[in-house]
C-alpha cells in the first residue's frame, strides 16, 4: 500500500491586500497623476506640476535600478558596485536614437550629430548604424547591458570570485567604462555626452503630454518589473537563489550548479537597469559618462539598504526616500548632502539592518502580538 504525500499549494503571487495596493498604484500612475497634471489648473493646490512629474519619473527609474539590485544582492547575496554602468548603457542606447531624431535641426544643420560635426567626423561610426531605428533601439537597450553582464559574469562567476572582491571588480569595470566614454574618439559625445533632444518617434519631446506619457510608461515598467521580480523570487528558481545566498557550498552538495543561477539573475538585473536608463534619458534630457561614476553605483546599493534588502518593496521605498531627501537637501544645504548620505548608510547598517520596510514589519508584528 502506497501513501501519497500532499504538497502544499503554491502561494499566490500577491495577497489580496497586495493586489489592492498594486491596483491602487496603477490607478495613481495611469489615471490620477495625468488628471492632476493635465486637467487641473496650474493655480489649484491639487495641480501636479511639470517639475514634480519629471522628478517622480526620474525617481521611478532609480527605483527600477534598486529593484534590480535587490534581486542580485538581497536575494542572491552578490553586492554589485557596477550597476550604474548598465543603467548608463541603456541610457546611451536611447540617447543615440534621440540624437538621430534631431536630424538637421541641430546647430550645424547636418545629418550627423553636432558633436561629430564639431570633431570633423565625415560619417557615422559603425556602432551608430542601427541608431535611427526605434525597434532596434529597444532591442539594444536590453541586449547591450545584458551582453556586457553575460561576458563579465561568465568569467567572474566561473572563477568563483565573490564577496568584496566581486564588488571591487564591478566598480573597476564601471570606472574603466566611464574613462572610455569620456574619450571623444569613441563616438559617445565625450565629456558632454548627448543632450538637446528634439523628438521621439517624430513627436516633440519637450511637451507636457509627452512628459506625462513617459511618466506613465515609467510607472507601468516599475510595476511590471515588481511583478516579474515577485514571480522570480517565489518560484523554485528564486528559492535556489536564496539558498545560494545563505549557503552556496550546501547548494553545490545538493546537486545544483550555482553558475547558471547566478549568471542568469545577474543578466536579468543588468537588463532591468538598461530599461531604467532608457526611460530616464528622455525625461531628464541628457546622458553623459557621469552616470557611470562609482558614486552612482554606490547610491543604488544605498537605496536598497535603506529600504530593506530581500523585500522587493523596500528598495522602491528606499529610492523614493533617499532621492526625495536629495532633491530637498541639495537645494536647502547642498554642502551637507554627501555627509548626510554617508551617515544615513552607516546608521542603517548599524541600527536598521533590515531597512525601513523591515522596521515597519517588525513594529507591525509587535503590535499584532
Amino acid at each position: 500500500m502506497t501513501t501519497s504525500i500532499a504538497l502544499p499549494a503554491r502561494a499566490p503571487l500577491l495577497s489580496r491586500g497586495g493586489w489592492a495596493a498594486f491596483l491602487l498604484a496603477l490607478i495613481v500612475v495611469c489615471a490620477l497623476a495625468p488628471v492632476l497634471n493635465l486637467a487641473v489648473p496650474a493655480g489649484s493646490p491639487l495641480h501636479l506640476s511639470d517639475y514634480m512629474v519629471g522628478l517622480l519619473g526620474k525617481i521611478m527609474c532609480y527605483a527600477i535600478c534598486a529593484l534590480a539590485m535587490d534581486l542580485i544582492w538581497g536575494y542572491t547575496g552578490i553586492l554589485s558596485l557596477g550597476h550604474g554602468l548598465f543603467f548608463a548603457l541603456g541610457g546611451y542606447m536611447m540617447g543615440m536614437y534621440l540624437m538621430r531624431q534631431i536630424g538637421r535641426d541641430g546647430s550645424y544643420k547636418s545629418d550627423l550629430p553636432d558633436f561629430m560635426v564639431f570633431l570633423d567626423w565625415k560619417e557615422l561610426p559603425w556602432h551608430w548604424w542601427l541608431s535611427d531605428s526605434f525597434i532596434a533601439t529597444l532591442v539594444l537597450v536590453v541586449a547591450v547591458p545584458g551582453l556586457v553582464a553575460l561576458v563579465f559574469g561568465w568569467f567572474a562567476f566561473r572563477s568563483r570570485i565573490k564577496g568584496v572582491y566581486f564588488s571591487i571588480i564591478t566598480q573597476a569595470l564601471t570606472v574603466a567604462a566611464m574613462l572610455l566614454f569620456f574619450r571623444n574618439e569613441t563616438g559617445f559625445g565625450g565629456n558632454n555626452g548627448f543632450t538637446d533632444f528634439k523628438r521621439i518617434l517624430g513627436a516633440p519631446i519637450a511637451t507636457q503630454h509627452m512628459r506625462m506619457l513617459l511618466f506613465v510608461l515609467t510607472g507601468v515598467a516599475l510595476l511590471g518589473f515588481f511583478l516579474l521580480a515577485r514571480w522570480l523570487v517565489r518560484s523554485k528558481y528564486g528559492r535556489v537563489l536564496q539558498a545560494i545566498r545563505d549557503a552556496e557550498t550546501r547548494v553545490m552538495f545538493s546537486g545544483y550548479a550555482p553558475l547558471p543561477y547566478k549568471l542568469s539573475i545577474w543578466v536579468i538585473s543588468a537588463m532591468m537597469c538598461g530599461v531604467a536608463g532608457a526611460l530616464y534619458v528622455p525625461q531628464v534630457g541628457i546622458i553623459n559618462p557621469g552616470e557611470m561614476s562609482p558614486a552612482a553605483s554606490i547610491e543604488i546599493a544605498i537605496w536598497t539598504a535603506v529600504g530593506g534588502r530581500a523585500t522587493l518593496v523596500g528598495p522602491i521605498v528606499g529610492a523614493f526616500l533617499v532621492n526625495g531627501a536629495k532633491s530637498w537637501l541639495t537645494v536647502a544645504a547642498p554642502e551637507f548632502w554627501l555627509y548626510f548620505l554617508g551617515g544615513l548608510f552607516i546608521a542603517v547598517t548599524l541600527f536598521l539592518p533590515e531597512g525601513v520596510v523591515g522596521l515597519v514589519r517588525k513594529l507591525a508584528r509587535r503590535a499584532k502580538a
